[in-house]
């Protein structure tokens, strides 16, 4: 009984940490917003499907997450650890997006493909870790969900994981100095497995009580 209690009681905390990490990054995206004023009223239209692109980013990968983690035992040093690594690419994800909506506003666009380079690489990176634990959640031997979930969970892992390499594909250098509507071809693929990664969400009640 006081063993179980022991494992219990971290989980709470490591919630909070990811609620005040996912926080403080939505935080920091709606600020990038005051960091260049728009010059013209287009700006702000732009500025603002910048926003949302990010924002959705953030809020699809925390549902994902949350739901996750409030079955997932957080037991194994690998667990813990890419619970770490994901907190940290969270973190970075609003940095970098700000890079890239620097494009068009500075003379130097190395910057922008560096900093989109890296993006799609934290992007891949987060999305392969909810694979990882989602596949944790799918094996049958832990009975942490349903068994008639089992394979929707599965489902749910493998099109992550083709998620996850669509991003590390975007990093190809063609796909820079592509252009679609003036943009890198690279900045509009990156909606692809935002949409599969939204359709490829955890089951409703998927998780036991």
């Amino acid at each position: 009984m006081g063993d179980s209690n022991a494992r219990i009681k971290p989980k709470p905390r490591i919630e909070s940490l990811s609620d005040l990490i996912f926080g403080l990054a939505l935080s920091l995206s709606a600020y990038s917003l005051l960091s260049i004023p728009p010059k013209q009223p287009s700006q702000i239209v732009a500025d603002i499907l910048s926003f949302t692109f990010s924002f959705l980013i953030l809020i699809f990968v925390w549902i994902q997450y949350t739901s996750i983690m409030s079955v997932l035992p957080v037991q194994t040093s690998t667990t813990k650890f890419l619970n770490i690594a994901m907190l940290f690419s969270v973190s970075l994800e609003p940095y970098l997006f700000y890079l890239i909506g620097l494009y068009d506003q500075i003379i130097e666009t190395l910057v922008v493909e560096y900093a989109s380079l890296l993006f799609a690489a934290d992007m891949a990176g987060l999305v392969c870790i909810l694979a990882f634990f989602t596949n944790e959640l799918a094996k049958e031997e832990k009975q942490l969900i349903s068994p008639d979930l089992i394979k929707p969970f599965q489902k749910t892992r493998n099109i992550m994981l083709a998620s996850a390499i669509f991003f590390l594909i975007t990093m190809a250098p063609q796909l820079w100095t592509l252009r679609i509507v003036g943009m890198p071809a690279r900045f509009l693929l990156w909606i692809i497995p935002l949409v599969v990664f939204y359709a490829a969400r955890l089951p409703e009640k998927g998780t036991n009580q």
